[in-house]
């Protein structure tokens, strides 16, 4: 019951009102006689009166509260502001941690969050400068008296009045929005904008940590919790430059309240992806995991959108451009992993995070190879081939089609990319393709060769995939010939034809290095032939192409695409066995070399 007693008092009749002018005059009187306790006798008149000026500001926070606006209340209480300010001057009365409470709390609630008049905004420019001042080492003649007498260095006293004001300002946050009976009472929420304006000046204090860890996460709580931009641009500049530390959730509600911020997040792990490009997936999955970003996509679609979003612009530029698609995949395979633990809660559709991707091939891409037998491998993959090359078909029979409408041509060129996109971030299944391709068997390996032709080379303009296609199966034609199919040592013209095959050709501006470098690497890890007949080989072809670098950043990316379950378990120990053997036959070829002959670039598959 005691709580409702203000409210009671509140509902009133008017000719009851809870506060009056004679009361305001009182106690503006006793104000103005204390000024700011410098006298023996105005500091003990002070300490007697305080009890009962704690009881009379409750009841003007009450009063105010109950207000519709600042200019309502400074209608009713036109000397309101002159008795605050001086209030606030005297260290006798903020000292006090119930009164200075009370006093910051009457203040703030005086403050327009959207100042409809002149007398609106320069209440909240006094009220601004007011708690500026008093949480600053500015000069000030009451609390430096104060300070004096009281013998408390002054970097002390200012820090625990910012200390008191944030945790006052906390506590008012941590209301709920729904705490208020009457209509006419301000929801509490609709001081957040004014709160977080306040706050712009002390992003940097760690005092001041707290408080804005409490805006962030109540801004995600209630709509009517709005964040004012400055503020939002000041944290995440601070938190940029590294001059903030935020907890995970208030970083997740930052980037799901100021796009700036998340966009120059994402900029700057594709601008590190590009400048460190020998980076293993190993270290851009610990990257990536320690940026937040795949765990703030799995909680809010809308994040994850726009992350999609700037990546396919990435590509769109540079469909070849290795780290960024590297960095893709190793952000898809963290991002699944965090939505499969948010999806034991709240289950939505896959449609909704991936729109504009074909629908037919959404799970099928998006589902892991551990997530089905492996002897359904094969199968899984010459259906997405077959899928895929149905789309690039279609796009290319509307090329053709004179009387194909520009618009139709867009949206076929539409479609291929979006495919050709899911399958950058899928990229699990190529591993499986190769490995496939690898394995002895009577099956056409065609449908797992253009799949793997059509993710290095998307697009066929001029014929362009096309030709790459006959290069690859020619370098196919040589790998199993040299690894699968003969007895005996490898024909000296096999291994020079595939040196060729990998080296820059005057009418091949783009020659596929990538896929039959990957192509080479992974026979040599996957195949039958023994391991030093396997390093024989590949340390002959890429010391004459000059790609052992690529040749061990490719060995090296195997290991973690292994983990992910794209490896048949019965051959995973073999398997990781040939890889270090063979990276360790590169790494000594690199060692003899001279560093000038060695070029540092990333290779994935």
């Amino acid at each position: 019951m005691s709580q409702l007693q203000p409210q009671s008092q509140l509902q009133g009749s008017a000719e009851e009102p809870l506060l009056n002018i004679q009361q305001m005059q009182f106690w503006l009187d006793k104000a103005v006689a204390w000024g700011q306790a410098e006298r023996p006798d105005s500091q003990k008149d002070t300490c007697l009166h305080l009890n009962r000026l704690r009881d009379f500001l409750q009841r003007l926070l009450t009063h105010i509260n109950c207000m519709s606006s600042t200019t309502e209340t400074m209608k009713t209480l036109p000397f309101l502001g002159q008795f605050l300010g001086r209030l606030c001057w005297n260290p006798y009365v903020t000292a006090d941690a119930t009164g200075r409470k009370l006093l910051f709390q009457c203040l703030w609630s005086l403050y327009s969050e959207h100042p409809g008049n002149a007398v609106e905004r320069k209440a909240n420019q006094w009220i601004q400068k007011l708690f500026s001042q008093l949480a600053t080492e500015e000069e000030d003649v009451a609390a430096q008296a104060f300070m004096k007498h009281m013998n408390v260095p002054p970097h002390e006293y200012h820090l625990k009045v910012l200390r008191k004001m944030v945790a006052m300002l906390q506590e008012n946050i941590g209301k709920s929005c729904s705490s208020s009976s009457s209509m006419n009472q301000r929801c509490s929420c609709d001081r957040i904008q004014a709160t977080s304006e306040a706050c712009v000046p002390l992003i940097t204090c760690p005092e001041a940590a707290p408080l804005i860890g409490a805006l962030l996460l109540q801004s995600m709580t209630c709509v009517r919790a709005t964040l004012s931009e400055d503020f939002l641009d000041a944290l995440s500049s601070a938190y940029l430059s590294q001059c903030l530390s935020l907890e995970e959730q208030a970083v997740v509600s930052l980037w799901y309240h100021n796009l700036p911020s998340l966009e120059e997040t994402v900029l700057r792990l594709l601008e590190c992806a590009q400048t460190n490009s020998q980076s293993t997936p190993q270290k851009l999955e610990q990257l990536l995991t320690q940026s937040l970003l795949p765990k703030a996509c799995a909680q809010h679609c809308s994040i994850f959108l726009v992350v999609n979003d700037i990546f396919r612009s990435f590509l769109k530029q540079a469909e070849g451009n290795e780290p960024v698609k590297s960095l893709i995949q190793t952000f898809t395979c963290c991002f699944l992993r965090e939505l499969a633990l948010q999806q034991q809660q709240t289950r939505v559709s896959l449609k909704t995070w991936f729109p504009q991707s074909p629908q037919r091939l959404l799970v099928p891409l998006l589902t892991l190879p551990s997530e089905m037998p492996e002897d359904a491998w094969r199968h899984h993959l010459n259906w997405l081939s077959r899928s895929l090359q149905r789309l690039t078909e279609e796009e290319e029979e509307e090329e053709g089609d004179e009387d194909s409408s520009s618009s139709a041509s867009i949206e076929g060129h539409h479609t291929v990319f979006e495919a050709w996109f899911l399958l950058v971030q899928c990229a699990h299944w190529l591993q499986v393709a190769v490995q496939l391709l690898v394995t002895p068997g009577p099956e056409d390996g065609g449908p797992l060769l253009w799949l793997l032709t059509f993710y290095h080379h998307p697009t066929n303009r001029g014929h362009h995939r096309a030709q790459q296609l006959v290069r690859a199966t020619e370098a196919w034609e040589h790998l199993r010939f040299v690894f699968l199919v003969s007895p005996g040592p490898p024909p000296e013209e096999r291994l020079q034809a595939l040196v060729t095959l990998l080296s820059p050709q005057p009418q091949q501006p783009s020659p596929p290095t990538v896929l039959i470098l990957s192509l080479l690497v992974n026979v040599a890890v996957f195949s039958q032939l023994a391991l030093n007949g396997s390093a024989e080989i590949l340390q002959t072809v890429v010391e004459g192409s000059g790609l052992a670098d690529e040749a061990a950043s490719l060995l090296s990316s195997l290991e973690l695409k292994l983990n992910g379950g794209s490896c048949s378990s019965g051959a995973a120990n073999r398997v990781h066995l040939r890889i270090k053997a063979l990276r360790n036959t590169l790494t000594h070829t690199q060692a003899a070399s001279s560093p000038a002959e060695n070029q540092a670039h990333t290779l994935t598959l």
